[in-house]
């Protein structure tokens, strides 16, 4: 996998959204990767564009290498399919090949199947409601900015969910920096 790490951070008509999730993912991974002590403010290394709908897109290793600010059009996701896979991706790499390997043409996205449980999709974390509270999975391939935050918030509980349990859920969710926490309405999901 490649040393080059990624951080997403949305920014609308000049807004930085979420930084302090943003700096404490990047300054953990730079001292866990690189032994690199010293705290970074991202913000103080962001000039966001003042009008629009931005993704910042931070590449960076020891140090920040580039940041660009790219419009931001969502992906549509209508049908997503879990997959098996023991793919390890616990630090966001700028590099998704192993990611992207594991989507299928047929599908606009996936789940992925890790251990027997689920984790994520290709691009979000992921979360189902109970009737009573929203679950996210105790084990995601990624710590994603928008997941910390929502369990820091109670908003999000953990637990070990199998794919057998999906139908015992009312709602799904995907979350990430761009998109916040979004409810699917028009998503089917194929085991």
């Amino acid at each position: 996998m490649s040393s080059q790490l990624l951080e997403t951070i949305k920014i609308v008509d000049g807004k930085i959204y979420n930084i302090e999730w943003h700096n404490n993912r990047f300054n953990k991974s730079r001292e866990k990767l690189f032994q690199k002590k010293e705290i970074l403010n991202l913000e103080g290394f962001i000039t966001p564009p003042k009008r629009g709908l931005y993704r910042c897109r931070i590449l960076y290793g020891k140090d920040i290498d580039s940041i660009e600010y790219i419009p931001y059009t969502p992906k549509i996701i209508e049908s997503i399919k879990i997959v098996k896979s023991d793919i390890d991706y616990s630090y966001k790499y700028s590099d998704r090949k192993e990611i992207n390997s594991l989507l299928k043409r047929s599908f606009d996205d996936i789940i992925i199947e890790k251990d027997g449980f689920l984790t994520d999709t290709s691009i979000a974390n992921i979360a189902f409601y109970n009737g009573q509270q929203w679950v996210t999975p105790k084990k995601p391939l990624l710590h994603g900015t928008m997941r910390e935050q929502l369990l820091y918030e109670n908003f999000l509980i953990v637990k070990n969910i199998k794919s057998s349990e999906i139908q015992k859920f009312s709602h799904f969710a995907l979350m990430n920096a761009m998109i916040g926490f979004q409810i699917q309405k028009r998503i089917t999901i194929k085991p």
